[in-house]
């Protein structure tokens, strides 16, 4: 790459900041912000920095390698290709297809590539037995999206540029730079809200780098925010707060809700939530008073025992306050690639509970099941056992519930193939793994995260790097072992017709796919000179064919729509090229009754499956709340799960993977700070440094996630330096969120207790 400045997208999180990478002599002399990037306008966190360092990673797998006898040994891509195929077609063969079991983890969606070749790859598997990180994260928002809106990904954006009340509930935008809600530079656009006299109101049970920026804050129990959304209801339609503002007419079944709420009075949830009767209605009666407000929940109302009520109830706050469909409220983004149109023409709007899992009996999502039953279906002997595994750019044993668990079921399978560049917690115990190339290495352009952004906007990014002769990315990967195992299936040859389109699949890539979907998205071709010509034939279209019909739903996602005439034309991938900072699109904009996929075209406000679920939030608010101490993860601004810890400039500086008590509890407990607490749950334990706030709620105790890298074996040499404990080492895999299927993350019992070496040598 020559010298000079370049342009990219950070893709380390969800926030799509802006980047300008100076080159020199073919290596990275710096990182800034991009200040003429649309979205981050200059603004960056400290991973950003960290890109150099994860290209530049002596570590980073380079080639294919296979487990022998005398440790890893590197192969030939070919070789590794058409040995990963024989193992998978084999166990298939024997066993069935659901005998092959896949996880995808959260980089997938970061990568356009990926997420490409994905669906052929998953196709030519055949299994049913796929897990991915979903149901660790977003899984209560995407049921509640497609209960509600008809659609599994349209989700509710907070406007919030030109909002004047940012309720924040569970989540810490300081940290996450927003989750599902991409807002670079969250604390610049907190400041400017205030400035215009907005205010910021955070509820958590510890209080978070974003909660210290808050006009209002207020402690809550970990597992009850349920209780406090249905008692903020409850406030509404007894104080005859409810003005449901645009979605009045197509909101449906507000009377259910009303009656739903009528038992949990801000008085009756107090003492589980530990928020005052008064605070509790303050909070519902200032959401119903501002005009442009929104109420923003996320991992922590998410992975508990009632995400998914929680969520659900999140999103009906808003909608009974007429914040739905409102500037400076909750908007649906309009993105270049519209992915939530497109699937919902191919029929594809997302599903629930179609099937459920062998052993357990869990619904699955979107055809997954959650993540928190992979071990017991590699460990439970029966027809349909699975015995072979495949992950790509995921580390479950670091990041879904008991951990170790884990590492045992992968460690007993007949066979294991990884897609990643790291010999990591989960990687080894594969049998081969492939490693794709570097972010650096390849194109990039954000599907997933355009979707979720707090403003309209498309980036493109050229690679930085030649990938090299000797090197594959992640979509050439996938593909290859896609089409091999297609050819075995078929008996080792396929129709030239078929074989000709494999072919033509993996020469062109992802990239060609990407321009056709800019050009024929709502800011594609600029039509103004035949529009004259076709519109006639678009009109007729929309008036003659059914609502559901194919070629209308064409024709609706095309830029010769009526609805896209005021939106900016002219968009493909050159276009993108010739603007290296990205293209801003404009503000989100009000978009129903256009943006909801429901089979009647209304808002479902109360979906069966939720009312059905509060028999159980009933009987929690029965049982008398509990002393007992709770479990909570968090997050840190330089750490994302569990791969960001390979980087030096992102772990030095004083231990972050720290035991979080509260004074009170810790002088109960005789803990001091800088002792080493054992924290324990049955027969799960793990050991830690004791950091004693007054920033914990009392009765709570915080870890953060994704550490643990002090498994033998692994090929991270500055993680394994600064190696923490698991969260997930201590979280039982039996808890979860009955409704959704959730893993409950958040609020787990634990005991935490001084722990003494010298008490467990002598035990030794």
């Amino acid at each position: 790459m020559e010298n000079g400045t370049h342009y990219r997208t950070c893709h380390l999180c969800e926030a799509m900041c802006g980047v300008a990478i100076e080159m020199k002599d073919g290596h990275i002399a710096s990182i800034k912000g991009d200040e003429e990037d649309p979205l981050s306008q200059g603004h960056i966190c400290p991973k950003a920095v960290a890109l150099k360092d994860l290209h530049e990673d002596a570590d980073r797998l380079r080639k294919p390698v296979r487990r022998t006898d005398n440790g890893w040994q590197e192969m030939e891509w070919d070789e590794a290709f058409d040995l990963v195929a024989d193992k998978l077609h084999q166990t298939r063969k024997e066993h069935g297809r659901n005998s092959v079991g896949v996880y995808l983890g959260n980089p997938n969606v970061h990568n356009h590539g990926s997420l490409v070749a994905t669906m052929p790859f998953l196709r030519a598997i055949g299994t049913q037995n796929r897990f991915s990180a979903t149901s660790n994260d977003q899984l209560p928002h995407m049921l509640a999206s497609l209960e509600m809106f008809g659609h599994q990904v349209l989700f509710p954006i907070p406007d919030i540029d030109n909002t004047d009340l940012f309720i924040c509930i569970g989540a810490n935008p300081m940290a996450s730079n927003g989750s599902l809600m991409t807002v670079p530079d969250f604390r610049g656009r907190i400041k400017r809200m205030k400035g215009r006299g907005g205010k910021l109101v955070v509820v958590d049970p510890r209080r978070t780098e974003t909660a210290k920026l808050a006009d209002q804050f207020h402690f809550i129990r970990p597992g009850s925010d349920a209780l406090l959304l249905m008692a903020m209801v409850h406030t509404l339609f007894a104080e005859d707060l409810v003005n449901l503002g645009p979605a009045e007419h197509l909101v449906k079944d507000a009377d259910l809700l009303r009656l739903a709420s009528l038992a949990f009075t801000p008085e009756a949830v107090s003492q589980h939530t530990g928020i005052a009767a008064d605070e509790i209605r303050n909070l519902a009666r200032q959401l119903a008073s501002t005009p442009k407000a929104a109420l923003y929940t996320r991992m922590g109302t998410s992975t508990q025992a009632f995400g998914g009520v929680a969520t659900w109830l999140a999103y009906c706050l808003n909608i009974l306050t007429g914040k739905l469909d409102t500037p400076g409220a909750m908007l649906f983004t309009q993105p270049a690639i519209d992915l939530v149109t497109l699937g919902a023409m191919a029929g594809q709007h997302g599903h629930f509970g179609k099937r459920h899992s062998r052993v357990k009996g869990l619904p699955e999502f979107a055809g997954e099941y959650p993540a928190s039953t992979m071990a017991d279906e590699i460990l439970t002997p029966g027809e349909g056992q699975v015995r072979a595994f495949v992950t790509v750019a995921g580390n479950p044993v670091l990041s879904s519930p008991n951990g170790k668990r884990l590492e045992q079921a992968f460690s007993g399978l007949e066979f294991m193939v990884s897609v990643d560049y790291y010999l990591n917690e989960t990687t080894r115990h594969a049998d081969v793994i492939l490693p794709p190339t570097a972010a650096l290495e390849r194109s990039h352009y954000d599907l997933i995260f355009s979707m979720f952004a707090v403003r309209n906007f498309a980036k493109y990014s050229e690679p930085l790097f030649d990938a090299g002769p000797d090197s594959r990315h992640d979509w050439q990967i996938l593909l290859e072992l896609a089409h091999r195992l297609e050819k075995r299936r078929k008996g080792g040859r396929l129709p030239l017709r078929s074989e000709l389109g494999w072919r033509a699949f993996k020469q062109v890539g992802p990239d060609p796919i990407l321009d056709l979907l800019l050009r024929t998205g709502p800011y594609g071709s600029d039509a103004g000179r035949v529009r004259g010509l076709v519109q006639p034939a678009i009109d007729l279209v929309m008036d003659v064919l059914p609502t559901r019909h194919p070629l209308r739903g064409l024709a609706n996602l095309s830029p010769l729509n009526r609805r896209w005439k005021a939106l900016p034309k002219g968009l493909s991938l050159p276009a993108l090229k010739d603007n290296p900072n990205g293209v801003d699109l404009g503000p989100l904009q009000p978009s129903l009754p256009d943006r909801l996929f429901t089979r009647d075209g209304r808002i479902n406000l109360a979906p069966r499956l939720y009312l059905q679920d509060l028999d159980r939030l009933h009987e929690h608010l029965a049982q008398p709340a509990t002393d007992t101490l709770v479990l909570i993860g968090r997050r840190h601004v330089r750490s994302n799960n569990s791969w960001m810890h390979n980087s030096q400039r992102l772990v030095k500086g004083k231990d972050r993977c720290t035991l979080m008590i509260h004074p009170k509890d810790a002088s109960r407990l005789g803990l001091q700070a800088g002792d080493s607490a054992e924290i324990s749950a049955e027969t799960r334990k793990i050991v830690l440094p004791v950091e004693i706030t007054e920033d914990l709620m009392p009765g709570v105790v915080s870890i953060p996630h994704g550490w643990g890298h002090n498994r033998q074996g692994t090929g991270q040499s500055v993680a394994a330096a600064h190696a923490g404990a698991s969260i997930n080492d201590v979280l039982s895999d039996e808890q979860i969120d009955p409704l959704v299927g959730t893993s409950v993350l958040n609020g787990q019992s634990v005991t935490v207790k001084v722990w003494r070496p010298e008490r467990q040598r002598k035990r030794a």
